[in-house]
């Protein structure tokens, strides 16, 4: 049995897709490996919240209020005030009615998904949403179609070709996509789903504490015309810290609170996690300003990046991908970026679909602009070492 394993470790190794953990010292935009300074661009911590004094002084205050864990499933004894408490505050944040707090942004997309969608009914997912959410539709044992990334002629015909279904017809989609920062069109999505009667569904991972009223992501975004039924956000990105949350309905709430078996089955979000969080959507609601300086932080690296000839896709957020292609391409353009001081993942497959491997340049707020301008020129650099394709 053993010996299968290994031939399966062997076989990821060949096909340039075997990974390894690498444990770092910190966290941060700008990090310290072995006295050397590494500006890190792999990190989800976009406004830099993870290490503010204010999160640490709200977990030490919840810790001491309520000790380190809730101590059992939030149906047993393990609702917290301070869990509520947070759930109000997102629901203020996202516009909804309600809220309810997961352990993580995965186990909220299976319990979502796996709730709302069921045998007999049909989701119509973008071909390029998160693993969760794909994970999450299986789950359900809904009746899959994916249409074409952010096609919505696809979609529609496919919509079409349900006809009457017996069941509920379910639209999901992500609104930053993870691995290529662009943006879903959310109200040609809300339009359709209002026309053939379905439900949709938003997850907003990438866009809470950067888009949007508040920071409620892009479906916040003033004057739009997005209106999903229900919206995944995370607690772990922009908000620095960990858990997963679903802004809905109180009705929808309340069945999550009965039927979302990664809800029902697993401690309560602990302490510390609720403390941090209800800090951060204080600063990211009171502080606007905060969203808004980092994409036009995005904006101009993008430009330094093309002006040195680096081939990217359109600015659309703060994430700024640049698809290489070949495994063991991507593999080489991130080890030549380390050895400038830039920690830059390679992004390979199951991650992002096969042929598309890339780097994945992702901003945070604590990234000075002198800081940006060397990078780019590095990165410029190293494409030009490697021969990835250049403008």
């Amino acid at each position: 049995m053993y010996d299968t394993f290994e031939e399966e470790l062997a076989s990821l190794k060949e096909r340039g897709l075997l990974r390894d953990l690498n444990a770092l010292p910190e966290t941060g935009g700008e990090i310290v490996i072995d006295g050397v300074k590494i500006l890190n661009f792999s990190s989800n911590d976009y406004l830099g919240l993870a290490r503010d004094q204010r999160l640490k002084d709200a977990v030490i205050q919840a810790v001491e209020r309520f000790g380190c864990g809730a101590t059992a499933s939030r149906l047993l004894t393990g609702d917290l005030t301070l869990h509520e408490e947070l759930e109000a505050d997102l629901a203020r944040m996202m516009g909804t009615e309600a809220a309810l707090v997961f352990g993580s942004g995965f186990l909220t997309n299976l319990g979502v998904l796996s709730t709302l969608a069921g045998a007999g009914d049909r989701v119509f997912s973008d071909r390029l949403n998160h693993a969760s959410l794909i994970d999450g539709i299986r789950l359900s044992r809904a009746h899959c179609d994916r249409y074409r990334h952010k096609d919505m002629a696809h979609l529609e015909e496919l919509l079409k070709k349900s006809g009457k279904a017996a069941g509920k017809r379910i639209i999901v989609s992500e609104s930053v996509f993870s691995m290529d920062g662009d943006i879903a069109p959310l109200e040609e999505l809300s339009r359709l789903a209002r026309q053939y009667q379905a439900l949709l569904i938003i997850d907003e991972a990438h866009a809470i504490g950067v888009f949007g009223r508040n920071g409620g992501g892009v479906c916040r975004i003033p004057g739009t015309q997005a209106q999903p039924d229900v919206i995944i956000g995370t607690l772990s990105k922009s908000l620095g810290g960990y858990g997963g949350f679903v802004a809905c309905s109180a009705s929808i709430r309340r069945l999550l609170i009965n039927k979302a078996r990664s809800f029902i089955y697993t401690t309560g979000l602990p302490p510390a996690c609720l403390g941090s969080a209800r800090e951060a959507v204080r600063i990211v609601t009171s502080e606007p300003e905060l969203g808004k300086t980092l994409l036009k932080k995005a904006k101009r690296f993008h430009t330094l990046l093309t002006q040195r000839g680096v081939k990217m896709p359109d600015f659309e957020s703060q994430i700024l991908p640049i698809i290489i292609g070949g495994n063991e391409a991507v593999i080489r353009f991130s080890e030549s970026l380390w050895e400038k001081r830039l920690l830059v993942k390679a992004i390979r497959p199951p991650t992002v679909p096969p042929g598309t491997a890339r780097v994945r340049l992702s901003l945070t707020l604590s990234m000075t602009d002198a800081a940006l301008e060397k990078a780019a020129g590095a990165i410029a650099e190293s494409a030009e070492e490697v021969g990835i394709a250049r403008v």
